[in-house]
């Protein structure tokens, strides 16, 4: 029995004796695998959902491709506009403008002309951008769909930089390009030699020589012969565009047909016809437009037209037929509804009178008169550095007869006047100045110009009288000067000698942090606020505007103009002038219209990112006047220029645009929603603008504080430990007792404060927290809010 109970037993197999019909039980068909399938997706329908969706959004995207390529490409899209840019002035434009035409047009010559070609289905606009003129080529490239960049290979076998073949204009130009965005690009080589392998080489050279000034995307082509020029348009009219996002935002119109009406009611303007290529969006006709350079003006009327350049050849020929019989056929003509017009608000007009009482009669007048006598007659004792601005706001009933009471008092009275707010350490009448004649602003202009709060206006009126070349040059002088000492000593200023200081930093104030200490900005807000428009929550706005704008875009069709149709615009109320000018700025450069969005034409206070521009070395001085060309809209505007404070609600106040960094520019100008690109140029009469700056918009708001800081300095005359006897900050006791309350600081990096006057020329006794030394500097620094310039006039061509 042991041995049989060790035996081994093994475990049979299952399948040993199965057949082939009991081995597959378990396994189930194909066809009942789809329909389990099936009936997993009815209980768990998210993955089915889920794929239906993508294939939805698939299909989505290829309509609206194929949507894309059909407007861009098909018989109803508007020309093509090709800018044609030489790269240096000896790369001839003129031939390649021909050759191009002639290719198009089979046979037909000229230049800036817009033809259809039924070769390669294609209708373009050519233009030849003007070597030398940099207004004419920046209007160009804001519609341009190509930039054909066109480079000279003459004798360039030495070539070993791109410096051969851009010149200073040409890179100039390609960096304000770069600013703007850059749309489609190609280069075009010219002047390669007629030997193949020698022609090979040399693009190559070319290629690899320029190709970090371009986009990755950019090709180039050789555009010496017919043939190469016939490779190219094949390929360009394949290629699938690429134009800056704020390009797309807004409806815009290159006028090829510029014409003024002279109207009946007013003889000083006119009506101004632009004709051309609506792109981009739908054009409403109660929509405010933006004419480049001349302003915001509203439609008195639209016309949609027959498209004088047609790509159906018996369209074509029907329309020359019409031609012979009338000049221009208009299909449909849409008027503006009343209604509906958007209004042309540019300022907020306050009415100065809404808070007055009603005139006073005779006799309280003359009763008012009696008690001001009165006043004048009966003496007061008033608390010391008290003006007289102040003691005209003291009540009768709480003057105070301090007659009996000594100095001390009266200076400890003083001092209770001014309390120092540990968030924001206010000093008594900072608005005194509000109260002083212009005489007076121009007798504290003359003590020191550098930290004058009217500098700008003196300047301009030293400009606008007739100077001598010694005079001019004197102040360019005086400009570059206070340019490097602003770089080498910030803030620093120097108190007056024959003003006391707390009247000439009245508006000043000190703060115990700069980005902790609280700054009412609804506090004493210039005039100028009261003419310009705020928003409550700006982006928004900005999204109810942009999908308001969208709707509109699919609505109603009676009162919009289509894209890619040829219309002409009516403008209404333009000055004889300003339209004199944009005639004869036709025949050099195109004259371009857009369609303002909602709240556009209104004045806010805008901001922008900025940089100095690398060729640019003259000094930018703040509230100095400058042209900024924001998208297609043209401004003259008198920016200041601030930090970008990150942590802080509070910016500091730049007295000029340094090189190499970004800042902020803070100027009085029309709305506009962002995105945007700006070119900020600077020029006069005599001279032709040039790049100062480029940047973006950043944002819209008012209430953004800019605070002007100052540094008052003063020298150790005695030093005792942690005290010390400062000299040369203010030059009487009245000054340092006003300025008590605020916080000092050396150079050495230790803080104290004001204890008392010492003697009678302004030397003050100041307790530090360590040791000062002989050789160091005590600093106090003092802060008053700024506003930009409003400027004399909005627009360029004025």
């Amino acid at each position: 029995m042991a041995g049989s109970s060790r035996a081994q037993l093994n475990k049979p197999h299952k399948t040993r004796f199965a057949s082939k019909a009991t081995r597959n039980v378990h396994k189930t068909s194909l066809k009942d695998k789809k329909i389990s399938k099936g009936d997993r997706n009815v209980t768990k329908g998210a993955k089915a959902a889920r794929l239906q969706r993508n294939k939805m959004m698939r299909e989505q995207k290829r309509a609206a491709v194929l949507k894309e390529k059909r407007a861009v490409s098909g018989s109803t899209s508007p020309p093509r506009v090709v800018v044609l840019f030489g790269l240096s002035a000896s790369a001839n434009l003129n031939s390649l403008a021909e050759d191009f035409v002639n290719l198009l047009s089979n046979g037909t010559t000229g230049a800036d002309l817009t033809v259809s070609s039924s070769e390669y289905k294609l209708r373009t606009t050519v233009l030849i951008a003007p070597h030398g003129d940099l207004l004419a080529c920046m209007e160009m490239v804001k519609v341009a769909d190509l930039i054909a960049f066109v480079a000279s290979a003459h004798d360039s076998s030495e070539a070993e930089s791109s410096s051969y073949y851009i010149d200073s204009f040409g890179a100039q130009c390609l960096s304000v390009f770069r600013s703007l965005g850059l749309p489609s690009t190609a280069v075009l080589i010219r002047g390669l030699p007629t030997e193949v392998k020698k022609r090979n080489e040399m693009k190559k050279i070319c290629a690899s020589t320029l190709a970090s000034e371009f986009p990755e995307d950019c090709k180039f082509y050789p555009a010496d012969t017919k043939d190469d020029l016939h490779k190219f348009m094949w390929l360009f009219k394949e290629q699938r565009l690429t134009t800056p996002h704020w390009r797309n935002q807004r409806p815009y119109l290159m006028a090829q047909k510029v014409d003024c009406i002279a109207t009946d009611s007013n003889a000083e303007k006119c009506t101004l016809l632009l004709t051309g290529y609506l792109r981009a969006r739908n054009l409403s006709v109660n929509q405010l437009v933006h004419v480049s350079g001349a302003g915001d003006y509203q439609l008195c009327k639209a016309d949609l037209l027959q498209d004088p350049c047609p790509l159906n050849i018996r369209k074509e020929a029907d329309v020359m037929d019409s031609d012979e019989s009338q000049s221009v056929q208009v299909i449909s003509s849409l008027i503006p509804d009343p209604m509906k017009q958007e209004p042309l608000l540019v300022e907020n007009l306050p009415d100065p009178l809404a808070g007055e009482q009603t005139w006073p009669t005779e006799a309280e007048m003359a009763e008012a008169d009696k008690n001001h006598m009165e006043k004048k007659l009966k003496k007061r004792t008033l608390p010391r550095g008290t003006s007289e601005y102040q003691a005209a706001w003291i009540v009768d009933d709480s003057d105070v007869d301090n007659s009996d009471v000594d100095n001390s008092n009266s200076d400890v009275d003083a001092e209770d006047d001014m309390v120092l707010d540990e968030r924001n350490t206010n000093i008594h009448g900072q608005d005194l100045l509000e109260n002083y004649d212009d005489d007076d602003r121009k007798t504290f202009v003359s003590l020191n110009d550098r930290e004058s709060d009217q500098e700008s206006e003196v300047d301009s009126v030293m400009m606008e009288g007739e100077m001598t070349k010694e005079q001019i040059e004197e102040e360019i002088r005086k400009i570059k000067d206070a340019h490097a000492e602003d770089e080498e000593y910030p803030d620093e200023v120097d108190t007056p000698l024959d003003v006391p200081a707390r009247k000439r930093f009245a508006k000043y104030r000190g703060l115990k942090s700069f980005r902790t200490s609280s700054w009412d900005p609804k506090e004493s807000l210039p005039p100028e606020y009261a003419r310009i428009f705020t928003f409550d929550n700006f982006n928004r706005t900005q999204k109810h505007v942009l999908a308001k704008a969208q709707e509109k875009e699919h609505g109603d069709k009676d009162e919009c103009l289509p894209a890619s149709s040829y219309v002409r615009l009516h403008i209404k109320e333009v000055p004889f002038s300003v339209a004199s000018r944009l005639l004869e700025r036709s025949k050099i450069s195109p004259v371009i219209a857009c369609g303002l969005l909602q709240h556009e034409s209104k004045i806010s206070v805008l901001h922008f990112s900025v940089k100095k521009h690398e060729t640019y070395s003259a000094p930018i001085k703040a509230k100095e006047e400058l042209i900024f060309h924001v998208g297609f809209r043209q401004f003259v505007t008198r920016p200041i220029f601030s930090s970008d404070s990150i942590n802080s609600d509070k910016s500091k106040m730049e007295r000029f645009l340094h090189a190499g960094r970004f800042s902020i520019a803070s100027i009085y100008a029309p709305i506009s929603f962002p995105p945007l690109p700006l070119v900020v140029l600077k020029g006069g009469d005599m001279a032709a603008p040039a790049v100062a700056a480029v940047g973006s918009l950043r944002s819209i708001d008012p209430d953004r504080i800019i605070l002007k800081k100052i540094i008052l300095t003063g020298y150790p005359q005695r030093v005792s430990k942690k005290k010390a006897s400062v000299r040369y900050m203010f030059h009487n006791p009245e000054d340092v007792r006003w300025f008590k309350p605020v916080e000092v600081w050396t150079k050495c990096g230790h803080r104290g404060r004001i204890k008392e006057p010492v003697g009678t020329h302004g030397a003050m006794k100041c307790l530090l927290n360590g040791v000062l030394q002989q050789s160091d500097t005590v600093c106090m620094n003092l802060f008053k809010r700024t506003y930009p310039k409003w400027p004399q006039h909005w627009f360029p061509i004025h």
